[in-house]
């Protein structure tokens, strides 16, 4: 039987975890074998159900129980469900639960970029992206759009971020990613090249190829560099790379959005030879 739980105190340290922990406090640093997250919305849930996810508890809309939540509450046994109706949720939590359903889950343990590379013909690397709405987005074109893997620099945002993984639809569950270890771009660039991935900068510069140049294409594996929004790539990591490549515009246009230029990256990058 499900182990249903009305929410009648809102102070119950039972709930911090959706109202009141933030979202360091959420990763846990000092203590990582009980960081979590939260994984937003039926879809995203089951997404991370699927990749292995340990849920710690449910906090949802009541009429979601025997509606579009069913099966998440069949599959997390005797778990908490904690309920109420929609404002009263809103109120708990500050805001407003997409598709009303909330889930508490345990992070799970990041591979080592050797072990996601290893047989990756097409990766991205993201350099320091800060904004979790454009690093959900990035993921989602890149699980759709043929990328093998995702690689974040240390400064980064949290790829697990409850933004971020809802932007992503749950993607964030089924491409793999990992953040890199070391200095950037100098052990990094290193680390890819060990791998036997050339390297394209993504970068406003003259001195570029067009994305269209065959020689990308051809290269067996090909490592994808995004820069931070605004300043973009830092000139390090462009003068090390091996490519530093355009996007041709039109109309005055001189820059997208880091995540529309990573759809239109990914999209022409990982065509068939």
């Amino acid at each position: 039987m499900p182990n249903i739980i009305e929410i009648t105190d809102f102070e119950s340290p039972d709930l911090d975890v959706y109202a009141r922990l933030t979202e360091n406090q959420l990763v846990n640093r000092a203590d990582p074998a009980n960081a979590l997250f939260i994984a937003e919305s039926p879809n995203v849930i089951h997404r991370a159900l699927d990749a292995g996810c340990i849920p710690v508890s449910l906090l949802l809309e009541r009429r979601h129980i025997e509606g579009q939540a069913r099966s998440i509450v069949e599959r997390i046994g005797d778990l908490p469900i904690y309920t109420a109706p929609l404002p009263v949720l809103t109120q708990l939590t500050g805001f407003p639960l997409t598709r009303g359903v909330l889930c508490a889950m345990r992070r799970p343990k990041l591979p080592k970029p050797e072990e996601i590379c290893r047989d990756a013909r097409r990766v991205a690397v993201l350099e320091n992206v800060m904004n979790p709405t454009n690093l959900g987005a990035i993921f989602r074109s890149a699980a759709a759009l043929n990328m093998d893997a995702v690689l974040l620099t240390p400064a980064c945002t949290d790829a697990l971020y409850r933004r971020c993984v809802r932007v992503s639809m749950g993607t964030v569950f089924q491409i793999p990613w990992t953040y890199l270890e070391g200095s950037w771009p100098e052990e990094g660039m290193s680390l890819l090249r060990s791998l036997g991935f050339k390297t394209a900068s993504m970068a406003l510069r003259e001195d570029t190829v067009s994305i269209d140049d065959p020689r990308l294409l051809a290269e067996p594996k090909l490592a994808v560099l995004l820069g931070t929004e605004g300043d973009g790539l830092a000139d390090t990591t462009i003068a090390s790379s091996d490519y530093t490549v355009k996007i041709p515009m039109s109309h005055g246009v001189d820059s997208l959005n880091v995540a529309a230029a990573s759809a239109v990256a990914f999209y022409q990058l990982c065509k068939p030879m």
